[in-house]
């Protein structure tokens, strides 16, 4: 299937990685939605979601010693263990709920919530770890559910006051307990096919190295840019994400 793809299709798989890759790597998430996108035109979006997932995990650990190094324990623990009790839970109402009607309300509410970040906003409560499980929870419950939680998740670590990069730290931190959520029930689904495991082997030296460029990045030139660049990443993939429901809520 990867070599039938064609020379195009497959440089704009590249291209897609390389750029996710970076945006990874300097802002701590939003890569994987456009590795999805880019995969998916040529693959479809199984393969891509799949793909993703597994060329991503190399490049979670990649990124986990700075988080564990510079992040808030006293956020990434409760925030990040609670992530594992919603999710299952999020899967068991999946079946239940419209996820197209839930993604768009997800949508609209980050959206709501990054205009208040980039008004300064700061959540008074983000500091109390009755609030950060719960916060962890339901953005685990919205990744079991609809598969959206990261931009919930990175919109709380952007609420929180403190350095550039202990806020990068944190995204980091609270994005890896939902990626670990995501391969139980992709595995129990058998999405990991031949294919993908393939697609995922010779995608991963080059997501792995635009993610290490991407953190240079923000190491030097880009950490005065970071905040503006994550609350721009964080309204892009709500766009997306509202775009996208939109079209199955019509199209249903």
């Amino acid at each position: 299937m990867i070599a039938q793809a064609g020379v195009p299709a497959l440089g704009v798989i590249a291209a897609g990685v390389l750029v996710g890759g970076f945006i990874r790597g300097f802002v701590g998430f939003g890569g994987a939605m456009i590795v999805v996108l880019a995969i998916s035109l040529t693959l479809g979006p199984k393969i891509a979601v799949a793909a993703s997932c597994l060329s991503g995990l190399p490049v979670m650990f990649q990124l986990l010693p700075t988080a564990i190094r510079k992040s808030e324990r006293a956020f990434v623990l409760p925030f990040g263990l609670a992530t594992f009790v919603g999710a299952p839970l999020g899967a068991m109402v999946l079946v239940a709920l419209d996820p197209a009607i839930m993604k768009f309300v997800i949508a609209i509410s980050v959206l709501g919530m990054t205009f208040l970040l980039f008004k300064g906003w700061r959540a008074k409560q983000a500091g109390s770890a009755v609030f950060l499980a719960g916060a962890g929870a339901t953005a685990g419950f919205i990744q079991g559910m609809a598969g959206v939680g990261g931009p919930p998740a990175v919109a709380v670590a952007l609420s929180r006051s403190g350095t550039t990069e202990r806020q990068r730290a944190n995204v980091i931190g609270s994005i890896t307990g939902l990626n670990l959520c995501t391969i139980v029930p992709l595995y129990l689904h058998g999405l990991f096919t031949p294919t993908v495991i393939l697609l995922s082997v010779l995608i991963f030296p080059v997501y792995s190295g635009a993610a290490w460029l991407g953190a240079r990045f923000f190491g030097g030139p880009g950490e005065p840019l970071y905040r503006n660049a994550a609350l721009a990443v964080l309204a892009l993939i709500s766009a997306v994400t509202l775009l996208v429901s939109l079209r199955d809520l019509v199209g249903g």
